[in-house]
């Protein structure tokens, strides 16, 4: 009894943590519609690339495998020559060598698993985070973002974006006649290495990958699904075709 009383009392206290934390996101920030490109193999192989070399550095993926990369066309021969770390194999999970406590020392917070982050945080906002970094020079690593307001990550693609500021005002909303502090848009302080589309094009393959990697056998189940689906339309056919002749000489 006493086992069960604790056991409640933990998922209480859970719960109310989780009702008082902070939310960070700004859930106002309207969300670009990310590019689906889970079918396009290029587009995830380039996605692969880009996550291992700018988003593992920090943000483990403890439960994908290297190997399971395969599945995009990628041979083990290419996976150890251009994404592999020294000290890894094949057949390892993504994990990367900084500890918790470091990260939590140099960032305020321990960078999450992203193994599943496409599915918790959905497409369309991890898309619109990647593209909504800016110059802050009050926050610690000097970078803030619009999609999550004083978010402890920096920004880790910006010499492919360059470095933007961004512009906000005062207006009136014409419904309350109140004034709002709003985002105005962006100044692009030093160019990046690739182009505004170019960059939009390269977090669409990464969002992408990380989509096929919260799920890689997605494909696999939907073409499943749609077989099972005729299948049993094909089923259903026979047997209301066997029903009707069971019962057409009984009155």
């Amino acid at each position: 009894m006493k086992k069960l009383l604790s056991m409640c009392a933990l998922v209480g206290a859970t719960v109310l943590a989780l009702l008082a934390a902070p939310v960070h996101a700004d859930e106002n920030f309207p969300l670009d519609r990310a590019p689906d490109n889970t079918n396009n193999f290029a587009s995830l192989q380039r996605g692969a690339q880009l996550f291992v070399n700018y988003c593992l550095n920090c943000h483990s993926a403890n439960l994908m495998r290297y190997n399971r990369l395969t599945d995009l066309g990628i041979t083990p021969n290419e996976i150890r020559a251009n994404l592999l770390f020294t000290t890894d194999k094949v057949g390892n999970t993504m994990t990367v060598a900084m500890r918790p406590e470091d990260a939590k020392a140099w960032f305020g917070a321990t960078p999450p698993d992203l193994s599943v982050e496409a599915r918790a945080r959905g497409t369309d906002w991890l898309y619109t985070y990647l593209r909504s970094f800016y110059r802050d020079d009050t926050r610690p690593t000097g970078w803030n973002n619009l999609v999550y307001q004083n978010v402890s990550m920096p920004h880790v693609l910006w010499q492919l974006q360059g470095q933007r500021a961004a512009q906000f005002g005062d207006e009136t909303d014409e419904r309350t006649g109140e004034k709002v502090h709003k985002f105005l848009g962006f100044q692009q302080l030093t160019p990046g290495t690739m182009s505004p589309v170019d960059y939009d094009s390269a977090v669409a393959d990464l969002v992408s990958y990380l989509s096929w990697m919260s799920e890689p056998t997605q494909q696999t189940r939907r073409q499943l699904g749609v077989w099972v689906l005729l299948f049993l339309g094909i089923l259903s056919f026979f047997a209301w075709r066997l029903n009707a002749a069971y019962w057409k000489h009984i009155k």
